[in-house]
């Protein structure tokens, strides 16, 4: 078995720390997506999707979408628990990965994608005013989290789940899509302080 990504690219970084917090090791095989080994036809063998990253079992076959393959690892190591533990704590969990995922992850990833211009030749078109208009969207999400963890410790509860690790790796790529977290987030900046300290980030 291994995990096919990009070291740099926020998906795969969310692999990872899932990984780390479970305490898995898997080889992994890089793809350059600058140099864009992803559009060849042998990466589309392994995922038709064209994206990263790629969990290849021992017999060939692959597994792509980044939460799927976390799926696959909670369930064949259920400890630490990281999708939560019972139906109502799953689907809490489920909830709010989503919205970090969709509300906050994406924003970003649009932002920076749209107006970097070394994205050029990976987002096309690339249209800078969606870009733009997706750095609000950021800026309201945070403002909205901020207000939620005034009441719990992690992002789905008290206890660190798939949700934070979406929200960490999104909190970490405002930084090169040039989006400035305020300083009045005090909440936020307690709770990324605690996430970002622990050894699962590094991954």
């Amino acid at each position: 078995m291994r995990l096919i990504e990009t070291a740099r690219a926020p998906n795969p970084r969310r692999v990872r720390i899932f990984l780390a917090e479970k305490g898995i090791e898997i080889p992994t095989e890089q793809v350059d997506l600058g140099a864009l080994e992803h559009k060849k036809p042998e990466f589309a063998e392994r995922n038709p999707m064209r994206r990263v990253p790629v969990l290849v079992f021992d017999d060939g076959s692959t597994l792509s979408e980044t939460v799927a393959i976390c799926r696959y690892f909670e369930e064949t190591q259920p400890d630490p628990p990281l999708m939560g533990r019972d139906a109502r704590g799953k689907a809490e969990v489920e909830m709010w990965q989503r919205r970090m995922e969709l509300e906050f992850l994406y924003p970003i990833m649009h932002t920076f994608r749209h107006t970097h211009p070394h994205m050029a030749q990976l987002e096309v078109p690339q249209v800078a005013e969606w870009g733009e208009a997706n750095r609000p969207r950021v800026l309201k999400m945070i403002e909205f989290l901020d207000a939620e963890l005034a009441e719990r410790q992690f992002i789905a509860g008290d206890e660190y789940t798939i949700a934070d690790i979406t929200a960490l790796v999104a909190a970490d790529f405002m930084k090169p899509a040039k989006i400035e977290r305020p300083d009045s987030l005090a909440n936020l900046a307690r709770w990324y302080d605690e996430v970002s300290s622990r050894p699962s980030a590094k991954a």
